[in-house]
């Protein structure tokens, strides 16, 4: 999995950095996404959200409907994925858990994106700043990941709203660091002293010449916070400390199928293909970018 310290020393887009043509500064994304690990990862995961988009079409029963067939086996007529120990289709389960995951991660992921870049922006304005809002980065960082859930939980309860909380809380420092070490690498390129030296304003020089070309980073590090998102919001489930029951997450589901992995090994199978799936295909979408950033 492609890490922030990587992205950091990736260095600027080498159009700005050493004036190589335009083709490569106007396309990199597309060049990147037309590679086969691209174009795989890229498949795996419209697979998945495709699934959670349609699962009100793909799933013959309801996600909390019981029926009389408790840990019913794989391929038993109209639970092509059996049932759970309650009687509740798997693969209606799955599906909308899909939809739940998927719901989760799009809001917290760019929450956390979008603070984290506040805060990286508002350190590039003065040195005082700067040193506050690196303390603050160390206090999120202080935290694990668990810790900060339970915490968290233990004050609103579960649900939701904790669930998006921890994840963007977990993402802010990643992003504000990323940003902010694009910004002071670029600050001392020769375009940005010729910015200066030909009149341009503090402002007109960090909006046009050093956040575009600090930003690619953090398109890649979307790609690899999505993964992590999808950990993070699995263990919370898995825990029983995430989104509420009886509604359907994949985690969720996957920690009700623990005490059944002997009797009925079907139970776990639709989640773990699942995260399996939706965790390979955004790794290799973001090495994909990273490679091409890296060039």
């Amino acid at each position: 999995m492609t890490s922030t310290t990587d992205l950091l020393t990736a260095g600027p887009p080498p159009a700005a950095a050493k004036g190589r043509g335009t083709h490569r500064s106007r396309h990199p994304y597309r060049r990147a996404l037309s590679t086969v690990r691209a174009r795989t990862g890229l498949v795996l995961v419209g697979a998945v959200i495709l699934a959670g988009l349609l699962a009100p079409l793909l799933a013959g029963h309801g996600p909390t409907e019981q029926s009389g067939q408790s840990l019913a086996a794989l391929g038993t007529p109209g639970h092509p994925l059996g049932t759970d120990d309650l009687g509740r289709d798997l693969l209606s389960r799955v599906l909308y858990g899909i939809r739940t995951d998927l719901g989760i991660i799009s809001l917290a992921v760019p929450l956390g994106a979008a603070l984290g870049c506040l805060f990286a922006l508002v350190a590039a304005a003065h040195p005082v700043a700067d040193t506050v809002v690196q303390r603050v980065f160390d206090l999120l960082l202080a935290f694990p990941g668990l810790i900060l859930a339970l915490a968290i939980t233990a004050i609103l309860g579960p649900g939701r709203t904790p669930v998006v909380l921890v994840i963007a809380l977990a993402e802010i420092p990643a992003f504000g660091r990323l940003l902010r070490g694009g910004i002071l690498v670029q600050r001392e390129r020769e375009y940005v002293t010729a910015a200066r030296v030909g009149g341009s304003s503090g402002r007109r020089v960090l909006v046009r010449h050093i956040l575009p070309n600090a930003v690619d980073p953090l398109i890649v590090q979307i790609a690899v916070s999505l993964t992590v998102a999808v950990f993070i919001e699995g263990a919370m489930s898995f825990l029983g400390v995430g989104v509420r029951p009886p509604e359907p997450t994949l985690g969720a589901v996957l920690s009700q199928s623990m005490p059944y992995l002997a009797q009925a090994p079907n139970f776990a199978a639709g989640p773990l293909i699942t995260v399996t799936a939706l965790v390979l295909g955004l790794s290799l979408i973001a090495e994909a970018l990273n490679r091409e950033i890296r060039r």
